[in-house]
């Protein structure tokens, strides 16, 4: 091992830094329950808003019009879950890797009973400790010890044991969220650049997948199709998180939504055992199927679309379309690229707590269909 360095259960760590769970420099706090707090007591506009799972998005609170208030005669009565500046908020249920730091502007806001809340006690770095929290491996860590399968829950037990590498200064947590929030600022703005060439690209896509524009040498009909008439359509499970076989030692890629974020996917932030295969705990698609994020926050900012290029086991967030051999999948990726807006504005139902695609809907969307060999040419 390197020099100044020492292995850790979180991994290869500098030797002046400290691994500490999150009991050890925080309190937890779930919301109130029904006991306290009573759903006709909430208000619809006057007061402040009430966080629950809902409005925890993947670093930042979404407030809609479907967010409740509370009075200010309820934060006077229940004032421990009045949420300050530097907490970290998780959602109870369902999205349960996702977190957000409460800022200035949302202090004083309220925990909800889909709740629960971080307060660091020890002088912790607020952006510093929030990256950590949003980071691939405590994410994945919340996942897989997580209660349930179909839908994840989290306790105060389980965030407790949540382990966080901390450097040996405020001075260098603090550094070090500068430096990551200089390069998410990098990234914004080359993802605006990428979204002007994409612009001119769609449009030529639209031209050539609907038809307008026919290439050099092609003439025959097209047909518009159903996306159900196009192959077989399969959802996926997650494997039980509390059977070790299913995931040690795992070589078969699974696809949960946040692998989804190129058009061709080689690997996967999880993998479980071929043992789960064989139990038949998930669902096996094989290489060049049509993946489709139809459950997840990301769906109220665009429509995850992918095609594996190995054989990989799905979640239950995840459709997969296994193509008939007169459709290439290829061809199929791209309308569903091309046609994703469209596909959001039709199929995606409204009014849930975390975003998803009213399947039977997107089933019959239809999209137009050359001939193969035209469909390969383009």
């Amino acid at each position: 091992m390197t020099t100044g360095y020492k292995q850790t259960e979180v991994g290869v760590i500098p030797e002046d830094w400290e691994v500490k769970s999150a009991h050890e420099f925080s309190a937890i706090k779930t919301g109130p329950f029904g006991t306290l707090l009573k759903a006709s007591e909430y208000s619809e506009s006057d007061g402040v808003p009430l966080i629950s799972v809902g409005e925890i998005r993947e670093g930042y609170l979404r407030i809609t019009d479907h967010t409740p208030c509370v009075l200010e005669a309820i934060t006077k009565r229940l004032p421990q879950y009045i949420l300050r500046r530097g907490d970290i908020v998780f959602g109870r249920k369902g999205g349960v890797e996702r977190s957000a730091l409460i800022r200035q502007p949302q202090e004083g806001w309220f925990l909800g009973s889909d709740g629960i809340s971080i307060r660091s006690h020890q002088d912790c770095h607020d952006e510093y400790l929030a990256l950590q929290f949003r980071s691939t491996r405590v994410q994945s860590w919340l996942l897989k010890n997580a209660i349930g399968t179909t839908m994840p829950s989290l306790n105060q037990e389980i965030l407790r044991n949540v382990v966080i590498p901390f450097p040996p200064t405020r001075t260098e947590q603090q550094a070090i969220a500068e430096v990551l929030s200089d390069a998410d600022a990098f990234i914004e703005s080359l993802e605006q650049l990428l979204a002007k060439k994409r612009h001119i690209k769609q449009g030529a896509m639209q031209e050539l997948l609907t038809g307008k524009k026919r290439l050099p040498g092609f003439g025959g009909k097209w047909e518009v199709k159903r996306l159900d008439a196009l192959g077989r359509w399969t959802g996926g499970m997650t494997p039980s998180m509390r059977n070790p076989d299913y995931w040690q030692s795992g070589t078969v890629p699974w696809i949960s939504s946040g692998d989804v974020k190129s058009i061709k996917l080689i690997s996967t932030t999880l993998a479980i055992s071929d043992y789960a295969v064989k139990q038949k705990t998930t669902t096996l698609i094989p290489e060049k199927s049509i993946i489709v994020v139809v459950r997840s926050g990301i769906l109220r900012k665009c429509l995850p679309v992918a095609m594996n290029m190995v054989s990989m086991a799905i979640n239950q967030d995840i459709k997969a379309l296994l193509p008939n051999a007169d459709v290439l999948p290829e061809y199929v990726l791209q309308s569903l690229i091309c046609n994703s807006d469209q596909i959001l504005a039709r199929c995606l139902k409204s009014g849930t707590t975390v975003e998803s695609i009213e399947f039977p809907w997107f089933k019959a969307f239809t999209i137009p269909i050359p001939p193969f060999p035209e469909q390969t040419a383009i």
